[in-house]
Formats: C-alpha cells, sequence, structure tokens
C-alpha cells in the first residue's frame, strides 16, 4: 500500500509553489508583511485562476471536488509561503456551506466562491477565548443574529460571513448588511488581517444543517491550521538550515559545531514525524468521522507546539539577528504563532482529545 501523496496532490502542492515563487519571492513578501493588510487582492485572483480558491468546492458547483487532505496539502505551501492571502477562512466558509447548506444556498454561493468572484470567511471566535461549538454565545433567532465575534479571519475584505451561533448553529450574513459593525484589529501575523464583528439584529440565513456540521468545519480548521504551521516551521529550518552554512565564527561556518548540527536535527526528528499525524487527521475529517474530532485535535495541539519550537530554534541559530525586524524569520514565527492560538490553543485540544478518549 502506498502512504505518499498521489500524482496529482503533488501536483497540486508543486502548482502552488510555483505560483508563490513567481509571485510572492521574498523581497515582494517583505514589503507587504511591513504593511501588514493581510488580503492581497491580486494574489488571490491569480491563486483562484489556477483553482485554489475552489478546491473542495463541489464539481457540479464549479470546484474541484477535492478532500479536506488536499485543502490541507494547499495549506502547507501557503504556510511555506506565508502568502498573504484569505485562504483559510475563504476554504472554512466553503465547506459550512457544502456540507451545511441548503439546495439553494449552494447554488447561491458556491460557484462564486469558487472562482473568488466572492470572498467569503467563518467567524466562530468570541471574547473570553470561546472557539469551540458548544461555546457561542450569538443569538440567532428569527433570521436575525446579534452578539460579538472576535479574530474574524479577512472579515474587512470576505463578502460573506459564516457565523456560529448558540448551540452550534451556523448562519449567512453579509459583511456590508444593516446591523454589521466591522473593526481592524491589530495581529501578530502581518499576511493575515483579523477583525472584530459586532452584530446587532443582522439579517442572518441560518444553515439547515448548520448545528450537524459545526465540529465538522471546526475540525476541518484545526487541520488546515496544524497544515499551514507546518509548511512554515520547514520554511524556517530550510532558512536556518542555509544561514548556518553560509555563516562563521572563529572562520568556521556554524553548521560545523557539534551544538548546532544536534539542534538542527533534533528540530528534524521533532517536525517530521508528525507529518503523519496531520494526514491521518485531515483522512478523518473526510472519512472517519468517529475519529475526526480526537485526531484534528491531537493534530493542531501537536503540529502547532512542534512548529513553534523550531521557530524559537530558527531564531536562536541565527543569533542576534535573528530577534530583529530586518530578519525575515519572524515572517514566518508569527504566522506559526497565530496558528498555534487561532481556533484555540493546544493546551485546549489536549484537554479536548484526552476527554474525548475517555481519560
Amino acid at each position: 500500500m502506498d502512504f505518499g501523496l498521489s500524482e496529482e496532490q503533488r501536483l497540486l502542492q508543486e502548482t502552488i509553489r510555483g505560483f508563490a515563487t513567481a509571485e510572492c519571492p521574498p523581497m515582494l513578501l517583505r514589503p507587504r508583511f511591513e504593511a501588514g493588510l493581510g488580503h492581497d487582492p491580486a494574489l488571490w485572483k491569480g491563486l483562484a485562476e489556477i483553482g485554489v480558491a475552489g478546491l473542495a468546492v463541489p464539481d457540479e458547483h464549479g470546484g474541484s471536488a477535492l478532500e479536506v487532505l488536499d485543502l490541507a496539502l494547499a495549506a502547507e505551501v501557503l504556510g511555506e509561503s506565508a502568502l498573504p492571502l484569505p485562504f483559510l477562512g475563504h476554504a472554512l466558509a466553503g465547506l459550512a456551506i457544502a456540507w451545511g447548506g441548503s439546495p439553494a444556498q449552494r447554488a447561491e454561493w458556491l460557484p462564486k466562491l469558487a472562482t473568488g468572484d466572492a470572498l467569503a470567511t467563518i467567524a466562530f471566535g468570541e471574547p473570553g477565548d470561546r472557539w469551540q461549538p458548544d461555546e457561542w454565545q450569538a443569538e440567532l433567532a428569527r433570521e436575525r443574529i446579534s452578539g460579538r465575534k472576535a479574530f474574524v479571519p479577512d472579515g474587512g475584505a470576505a463578502d460573506l460571513v459564516v457565523v456560529g451561533a448558540r448551540g452550534g448553529e451556523l448562519a449567512l450574513v453579509a459583511r456590508d448588511g444593516g446591523g454589521v459593525r466591522c473593526t481592524a484589529v491589530p495581529g501578530v501575523d502581518r499576511t493575515r488581517a483579523i477583525s472584530e464583528i459586532e452584530l446587532a439584529g443582522a439579517s442572518a440565513e441560518p444553515l439547515p444543517d448548520g448545528a450537524r456540521v459545526s465540529e465538522r468545519v471546526r475540525d476541518a480548521g484545526l487541520v488546515l491550521l496544524a497544515a499551514d504551521a507546518f509548511g512554515a516551521a520547514w520554511r524556517l529550518l530550510r532558512m536556518t538550515v542555509a544561514y548556518t552554512g553560509t555563516r562563521e565564527q572563529f572562520g568556521t561556518q556554524l553548521a560545523q559545531f557539534q551544538a548546532v548540527k544536534h539542534q538542527l536535527a533534533n528540530a528534524v526528528t521533532e517536525l517530521e514525524p508528525s507529518r503523519g499525524l496531520l494526514w491521518y487527521a485531515a483522512h478523518a475529517v473526510d472519512h472517519l468521522p468517529e475519529r475526526a474530532r480526537h485526531a484534528a485535535a491531537v493534530a493542531k495541539a501537536h503540529v502547532t507546539d512542534r512548529a513553534l519550537g523550531v521557530a524559537r530554534d530558527a531564531v536562536e541559530l541565527h543569533g542576534g539577528i535573528g530577534y530583529t525586524w530586518e530578519s525575515d524569520v519572524q515572517i514566518w514565527f508569527k504566522r506559526v504563532l497565530f496558528d498555534r492560538a487561532f481556533l484555540g490553543t493546544p493546551e485546549v485540544h489536549r484537554e479536548r482529545s484526552a476527554a474525548l478518549a475517555d481519560w
């Protein structure tokens, strides 16, 4: 049995990687990072043209009908390249509509999401570090919704927001509709913009199966965050290997020092085995519903923690320059910090995984 990627999956990653290399190399990424705007419409349009916006959208609505595993493979490359794109929220909103929407909702929105003509995102987080469906407090009644949603990715640019409500319900809200106030919030990861959304009796269109699929959408989000962090961590490792191979101390390359070799080897042996954990969690969301919640929680907790360890090693091995604004290390370090915190920290998901395993 072949446990590797298919030729099509490898091609998907190579295509996105080639796009990132051509359209947003480090010299072009840096000014975008410093601007801190997050969403780059030109880059998003380019990726939408090669099909990334509709990877998991059913083919009858113009998408590629791929799986969460394929979304995770795309997220890994986007984390590796740190592209300032709204991929996370857009992909999860598309899954929510595809899995929980009515035929009319799917027909109205999915074709536009697949082509990138409409941009969607999710609003799951709430003040008090409430991320999980059973913690949501926003009130949904008679097609109106009220509440406060925190850390909404690309909320200021989205046309449509999938909002989590009390009881694990999901509802579609037009961002420019009445009763919606969106405020930009400074975030640590300057490649991804976040907002706070105040809903005051805003018009909302409930997803008929929202309560049934909200946990599955959350699990897909945990997988995509783990994949993004995994890609960012590998980028940091490669940057660090390159740096220590050229930087000299006492007339000797840093990479020749035994302690540096050990530190790099330990980082690789901690990070690489988590690839299987990540792939399994994505497969479980697609095909093993009885195991998906536990697998996604474990993957999010473990992979983002390992990625943060690699990021800290990268800063340390870059020496004094690694701590400065001038060093590009910070771009991927901060990307990992976002992935670790969004939808709940590793501590939250370790506790969830223990409860799900009846420990």
